[in-house]
């Protein structure tokens, strides 16, 4: 069995990806930031892989889990993260990663985390943003908004989803968790790890996936 490292974008003039490359030879790669089904799947068709180690942001993570899920491979695929900016990634602070985490990612053991995903085909390993919110929220059967709040943070939790809601600067955030975060709000834009979903939508649900990721920290 063996290795797959993924040098994401600008990722690849990095020192760390230097040390990945030059510890995994033909098992590292080059391709896209937030790379697409066709930069990913055809590596991840080798019987052989049993590892995949992302360099790069939390959007190329989340693309490269996303195709996991897509490719049925979760279950038997272990996922490592080398952030290209640990300072601005989320993933990095949940995954509790130390400043240096090339040789974590390549030889260290996996656990179980709950993997979220949405209804509109995506995943969310790091952070998720609705900022303004207009309307109502629910955390599983729990109102968490009703009327207005300035911005709402979802990231994944021990139960699914850990939910946080501002209204104001001037107010304590509201805190829920649950299995899933449901949105039925104004016209607004979520943003999944950074990146920016492409169209206003008013109903939205980020939750559980039945299966968990094989995350390396």
């Amino acid at each position: 069995m063996g290795a797959l490292i993924l040098g994401c974008g600008t990722a690849v003039t990095s020192g760390d990806w230097r040390k990945l490359a030059s510890a995994s030879g033909s098992g590292a790669h080059e391709i896209p930031a937030t790379p697409s089904k066709n930069d990913v799947d055809p590596l991840l068709k080798a019987d052989e892989v049993d590892r995949v180690v992302v360099h790069g942001t939390d959007a190329d993570l989340a693309a490269v889990v996303l195709r996991l899920m897509r490719t049925e491979r979760l279950e038997d695929v272990t996922v490592g993260f080398v952030p290209v900016d640990r300072k601005l990634s989320h993933v990095a602070q949940l995954w509790d990663l130390p400043v240096d985490s090339v040789d974590l990612a390549l030889t260290g053991s996996d656990r179980a985390l709950p993997l979220v995903r949405d209804d509109n085909g995506g995943v969310l390993l790091g952070l998720g943003v609705v900022a303004p919110a207009t309307g109502t929220v629910y955390c599983d059967d729990v109102v968490a908004l009703r009327g207005d709040a300035s911005r709402i943070e979802v990231r994944p939790g021990p139960a699914g989803v850990s939910v946080k809601v501002v209204r104001g600067r001037l107010r304590r955030p509201a805190t829920f968790d649950g299995r899933a975060v449901q949105f039925g709000v104004d016209g607004t834009r979520p943003v999944r790890d950074g990146v920016e979903y492409p169209r206003a939508v008013t109903r939205w649900t980020w939750y559980r996936h039945t299966e968990d990721l094989r995350a390396i920290c």
